[in-house]
């Protein structure tokens, strides 16, 4: 039996380590309460603008690539594959929203500092960028890909996070618990279950280069999910003037 893609991406060596990107120096420091919560509010401004403007549009690009066509009978195995993408994309299209909402009662709730105060980082335009760019030039595969690839491993670093927290303290404990939670959750879990059923099912032919490309956009998204994590010391200078 051939092996799945996803599985073979994940198994793939890399020039840094997975846990690069999953047990990055930020979120062992969010997970063992050290975190400072100006470095907080940075990074969760960032998130916000890669989950209010980046990802929508990048599901949109997605949607105008399903290939629907009327030669195709509403019961087919392309139809029945078809509306099942449509519907995967528009959900997450509704989690994104409900996300956008979490950042801002998350700034309130937990009285971070505020998020309009920062600039946008380098790391945030690379990855809206290289979303942008797979979504209105790449395939439809190439964009399922990488939609799975990004929320898979922000799954295992949340989950990594979560994993830490039983003996933290500190005063951003509330907010790391509470956006832990909402990205280790079984909703969650499932989500990318669901997408990783998709991408293994898209019949993509080990040595082709819709493969070489899988195997490129895995590798891609490992660096931009890395650089995608700020530094200690990082928000002394990005406040915006």
């Amino acid at each position: 039996m051939p092996v799945p893609l996803t599985t073979h991406l994940t198994s793939l060596s890399t020039p840094r380590p997975y846990s690069a990107a999953t047990q990055h120096a930020f979120l062992t420091a969010a997970g063992t309460g050290t975190l400072p919560p100006a470095l907080l509010s940075l990074y969760l401004s960032q998130d916000r603008i890669y989950a209010a403007h980046a990802y929508p549009r990048f599901l949109g690009h997605l949607l105008t690539h399903v290939p629907f066509s009327s030669r195709h009978a509403l019961d087919s195995p392309e139809e029945r594959l078809h509306g099942e993408i449509v519907d995967v994309l528009s959900g997450a299209l509704q989690n994104v929203r409900r996300e956008v909402g979490l950042f801002a009662e998350v700034e309130r709730v937990h009285d971070l500092p505020p998020f309009a105060q920062w600039r946008e980082r380098k790391a945030t335009r690379d990855y809206t960028a290289e979303m942008a760019r797979v979504g209105a030039l790449g395939t439809l595969e190439d964009g399922l890909i990488f939609l799975w690839a990004m929320e898979r491993v922000y799954l295992d670093a949340w989950t990594y996070v979560k994993s830490l927290l039983s003996n933290a303290t500190g005063s951003v404990l509330p907010a790391i618990r509470q956006l832990a939670e909402n990205w280790s959750c079984s909703a969650f879990v499932e989500f990318v279950e669901v997408l990783e059923g998709l991408v293994n099912r898209l019949s993509i032919v080990p040595g082709s280069p819709a493969y070489l490309r899988a195997e490129e956009i895995w590798l891609r998204v490992l660096e931009l999910e890395e650089a995608f994590w700020p530094v200690g010391g990082e928000e002394m200078g990005m406040l915006s003037l």
